[in-house]
């Protein structure tokens, strides 16, 4: 039986199912192993790790709720949050899937040659960063969902490029959804492109290491917020606030964090929305050393975390900015079907516009068709969301299904 406990709780004798953290966040070989020892156990507790999934088939037990009663609970939570408003879109999604789709491509290749130049001891030129960022800015106005649901798709080879992308757009979309002035949003921006500019400086084979590091290979990882803000102190353009979100975004509430180990309201408000941002964008992606996980479900991680990690007012808002289920999220609805969300509901966040194609029932696809889940029968709706679904697992491609004819 699995059971999500207090890191607290731990002992040797359980075995570790799932430590329940970004996989860069921890200091262990594997995240499943039996402890051993009260050192390991420490271990965690010093990692920041504050709840854990233990199996008590292959270990000791512990008074505390089934991961499955665990997640009923989440579940409901975040059905509360769901119930706010957000922001309509100004475009449909298709009109702007070929604009932003430009827009990726320019701004990774804008990152690698940032990159580059940071790795050749050049000063970043700003100037040809900016152009970029209002370009994103505006996209996001458009339409939020066109340009963060194409973000989603990285290889291994560009993950570092589009990472950096992703994050931008996505803090430009959650200032935006706080209704930030114009141009603090486009500083946010700026910082959330560049932030990353440190990992210029990490060799390839460290930054691209199927396996785990060794704790030398993951201090050189852990000093790239500082790297990152002495090669872009170099170039007077850059903003307090860019260099801010460079070298605090890996800081946590509970002082866990690096470079600083700052705690609550000592990181400043725009590092704290990077940190989430940048969590989310991590954890939803494939990388040499693992594999991502569904969006919804890396929101409802974040909403976990929040309790100690993050801000949960901020959490909870970001999720209302990029929708309970994103926008190319693969959802299972009652009827059997598989469709990719293709636009929030303005009130209801879990009544999304859905794309189906797919039947689970019978493991084929269908004629493909939008079904809006807040309108009832006969007004192409009648229909709800049971799970978010891993693409993988049932072979299928939904980002090929935001748009349909």
């Amino acid at each position: 039986m699995l059971k999500k406990i207090a890191s607290s709780q731990l002992k040797p004798g359980m075995y570790i199912h799932d430590l329940s953290c970004d996989w860069m966040d921890h200091p262990f070989m594997r995240s499943r192993f039996a402890l051993s020892s009260d050192a390991e156990v420490r271990k965690i507790l010093d990692a920041g790790i504050h709840t854990v999934v233990i199996d008590t088939a292959r270990g000791d037990d512990v008074d505390a709720p089934t991961v499955e009663e665990a997640d009923a609970a989440l579940e409901e939570e975040v059905r509360r949050i769901a119930e706010q408003p957000v922001r309509p879109a100004k475009v449909a999604l298709g009109e702007e899937l070929e604009r932003a789709a430009k827009i990726r491509r320019e701004a990774s290749d804008l990152v690698k040659n940032v990159m580059a130049d940071a790795r050749l001891g050049r000063a970043i030129e700003i100037g040809h960063v900016q152009p970029m960022v209002q370009n994103v800015t505006e996209s996001i106005l458009r339409n939020p969902g066109a340009l963060t649901g194409l973000l989603r798709i990285k290889t291994k080879d560009d993950y570092t490029f589009l990472h950096s992308v992703s994050v931008c757009a996505l803090l430009v979309a959650f200032c935006q959804s706080r209704g930030m002035e114009a141009d603090l949003v486009r500083e946010a921006g700026l910082g959330g492109l560049l932030h990353d500019t440190g990992k210029a400086l990490v060799p390839d084979a460290i930054l691209n290491k199927p396996g785990r590091l060794t704790d030398e290979e993951f201090a050189i990882i852990r000093r790239h917020p500082e790297d990152g803000y002495n090669i872009l102190r170099r170039s007077p353009e850059v903003s307090e606030i860019a260099l801010e979100i460079t070298l605090h975004h890996h800081e946590r509430r509970d002082g866990s964090g690096y470079p600083h180990k700052l705690a609550s309201d000592d990181i400043s408000l725009l590092a704290q929305m990077a940190a989430i941002v940048d969590v989310y964008d991590a954890i939803t992606a494939d990388r040499c050393y693992h594999r991502g996980i569904a969006p919804a479900a890396a929101l409802r991680k974040l909403y976990e975390w929040s309790k100690f990690h993050f801000n949960p007012q901020l959490v909870q808002e970001f999720m209302r900015c990029v929708g309970i289920y994103p926008v190319g999220t693969l959802v299972r609805l009652e009827s059997g079907r598989l469709g990719v969300v293709v636009e929030p509901h303005e009130s209801n966040l879990l009544a999304p516009k859905v794309n189906v194609f797919f039947s689970a029932k019978n493991n084929v696809y269908i004629k493909p068709e939008t079904v809006d889940l807040a309108r009832g029968l006969g007004f192409g709706g009648a229909d709800r969301i049971v799970s978010h679904e891993n693409a993988a697992q049932w072979n299928v491609d939904p980002m090929r299904f935001l748009t349909l004819g």
